[in-house]
């Protein structure tokens, strides 16, 4: 399986601006620029799209984990924050809410971290990588 997206730029790094196209047409032309990605801008960044890929990778993984031992969760809704400094992306840290019916703590929390480290987009990412998980 192979995934594409475009990207166009257009001008210097403060004044020049881009847009951004995926394959299945989800992103079309999507503005970015030196706004969107250090300041308010309106459109995305790279670090913002970063967090939607590894917040649903880690979903999807935990949900895979869950359903091997068992269990299916009502719900899992993960945020990610994205940390940029220095010039390189730092850390991604997940942060987990799960509604997921007759599972235990200890077992709940092991899957989480095995999610974590076994997501395909974890496995890209070569940063600190730390989740914090509520189990309701």
């Amino acid at each position: 399986m192979k995934r594409k997206a475009t990207a166009v730029w257009k001008g210097n790094l403060k004044e020049g601006r881009g847009t951004l196209s995926t394959e299945s047409g989800v992103l079309g032309e999507t503005q970015y620029s030196y706004k969107t990605r250090f300041e308010d801008g309106k459109g995305t960044n790279p670090e913002e799209l970063i967090g939607a890929a590894h917040s649903g990778c880690f979903s999807m993984q935990l949900s895979a984990f869950l359903a091997e031992e068992g269990f299916t969760a009502d719900k899992l809704e993960t945020n990610s924050e994205i940390t940029f400094e220095n010039g390189e992306i730092s850390r991604s840290h997940l942060i987990l809410e799960a509604t997921v019916p007759n599972i235990e703590k200890d077992k709940f929390e092991e899957l989480v971290n095995k999610a974590k480290e076994n997501c395909p987009v974890s496995k890209l990412l070569k940063t600190e990588i730390t989740v914090s998980s509520t189990l309701i």
